[in-house]
């Protein structure tokens, strides 16, 4: 954003003085206000060169000029308003104005593009060509060719036999949780440390959540906590109906203890893969390992369709039943029939050309994710108090968010660190606020890994996620890395 001043101009001023006064700010538009202050419209190198062409000397004022309506934002507008209304207009700039209609500040494309997100979409060409398939057939409705193309691809990358494209990952969890038989009065186990979207279609299908912890190798659910959980809902002749494993991160869970303990158990496995479509486990991909495994699509994630999600198995009619519960359960007849409760959960055809596009660039993303998460490695080795997420032997993980936890060695805390980097227009975050400090989930059972130490609580109070998009470049991340350097070593 720049001095406002700058760009203020008045109708008495000359043209000459205008185009010089537009040569100095060199942003291509200035501000025409009256002997109050008050904005007017707006000015570009377009408008004077009209002006002359239409025959005004150099030193005439501005009075030739229109009076427009011209595209203005107040100081509580977002900075996703402005996006919008640039992309809209097709402008570059927009001024704010304050209560009384004075200039107080110009918004560039520019400023907004120079802020570093923490995980933005990252196209890669080819969604526009399945994309435009859809427009040029009007096949731009739920279902269509690029919906059953994506199933199909989706399946054949991570290794099962089907999946159903819907609208979403919490759909899809949703409809696993149907799909496995769950309903009032179940428990459910499910990780803590995860986004809610995890949790909360067990409440909604009217089951108990029971949170347990992570271990401190991986992050993700501990094998320990979950046979400790195992052991109480059976105790309490309640056993667990299903358990929800997050693959946190990007990186997969250790599914061979977790089976073996859910085997003993008999309760099925619901495999919440929506943060790392693109690892492997044991030289299986994510999304192969949970007799429903689910995944995401959504804006943030390594690939996307702007909004989406799959259920996938290694059960055909598990899947054909999904794909009739998301299209609102309508029975074979020629009129609308229904027996049972359905939803409205299917993918778009052009969404779903969206996902082909992405899916053809799926392991370069990965590869940069990687990449982004090397810069960062090695420029802050020596750092003290930085600890990065730990890989696990037994895979590979896609570092979907370069995550970290920052301890008592270092001259900041992770909450400090946030704030620091924000400041510099750098968004970081915290990690999941695991979901037994929730308040929707406060009085839930939650089992941590070792008695009297809650491996998610101590990530979640020093954990934080830095950007990890996979087209920053090594000089946004060599910047990214000085300031989180200038910050702990303070």
């Amino acid at each position: 954003m720049y001095d406002v001043e700058q760009f203020l101009v008045k109708r008495g001023a000359t043209v000459r003085s205008t185009l010089e006064q537009q040569d100095r700010v060199g942003l291509g538009v200035l501000l025409i206000v009256d002997q109050e202050g008050i904005f007017e419209r707006t000015l570009t190198d377009g408008d004077l060169r009209r002006l002359i062409l239409s025959g005004a000397e150099l030193d005439e004022d501005l009075s030739g000029l229109d009076s427009i309506t011209a595209i203005t934002l107040t100081p509580s507008s977002t900075e996703l308003e402005a996006m919008t209304l640039m992309n809209r207009y097709e402008i570059d700039h927009i001024p704010v104005l304050d209560e009384k209609g004075r200039p107080v500040k110009v918004i560039t494309r520019k400023d907004l593009d120079s802020k570093i997100h923490l995980s933005r979409p990252h196209l890669g060409g080819k969604e526009l060509g399945y994309v435009r398939d859809a427009l040029d057939s009007n096949w731009v409705a739920p279902l269509g060719p690029n919906v059953d193309s994506f199933e199909r691809e989706i399946a054949e990358y991570v290794g099962v036999s089907s999946a159903a494209a819907v609208v979403s990952g919490t759909a899809a969890i949703h409809l696993a949780l149907r799909l496995l038989g769950v309903g009032a009065g179940d428990r459910v186990i499910c990780s803590s440390l995860t986004f809610v979207a995890s949790a909360n279609p067990i409440l909604y299908v009217g089951a108990e959540p029971v949170f347990v912890d992570s271990e401190p190798e991986t992050w993700n659910m501990s094998p320990t906590a979950l046979r400790t959980a195992l052991e109480d809902c059976a105790r309490s002749d309640k056993p667990a109906k299903a358990v929800i494993v997050v693959n946190l991160y990007g990186q997969s869970a250790d599914f061979e203890q977790i089976r073996a303990l859910c085997d003993e158990y008999g309760a099925p496995i619901v495999e919440d893969a929506a943060e790392s479509l693109g690892a492997t486990y044991k030289g299986k991909m994510s999304g192969s390992f949970g007799d429903i495994a689910v995944l995401s699509f959504n804006g943030n994630k390594i690939i996307t369709t702007s909004g989406g999600g799959m259920l996938l198995a290694d059960n055909a009619e598990v899947v054909t039943k999904a794909r009739f519960l998301s299209t609102q359960a309508r029975d074979k007849a020629i009129h609308y029939e229904h027996s049972e409760i359905g939803y409205n959960y299917r993918m778009s055809n052009v969404l779903a050309g969206i996902g082909r596009g992405q899916l053809d660039i799926l392991d370069e993303r990965v590869q940069q994710r990687r990449q982004v998460f090397s810069w960062y490695e090695e420029r802050l080795a020596d750092v003290k108090g930085l600890t990065w997420m730990p890989e696990a032997s037994f895979g590979k993980m896609t570092r979907w968010l370069t995550a970290a936890t920052v301890d008592e060695r270092a001259a900041g805390t992770a909450a400090s660190l946030i704030e620091h980097l924000g400041k510099c227009d750098i968004e970081a975050r915290p990690v999941w606020k695991p979901m037994h400090l929730q308040p929707l989930y406060s009085g839930n059972r939650y089992f941590e890994h070792v008695s009297g130490h809650s491996v998610a609580d101590e990530l979640f109070g020093k954990g934080i996620c830095f950007p990890s998009t996979s087209d920053l470049s090594e000089e946004q991340v060599d910047m990214i890395a000085g300031e989180i350097r200038n910050h702990l070593l303070a």
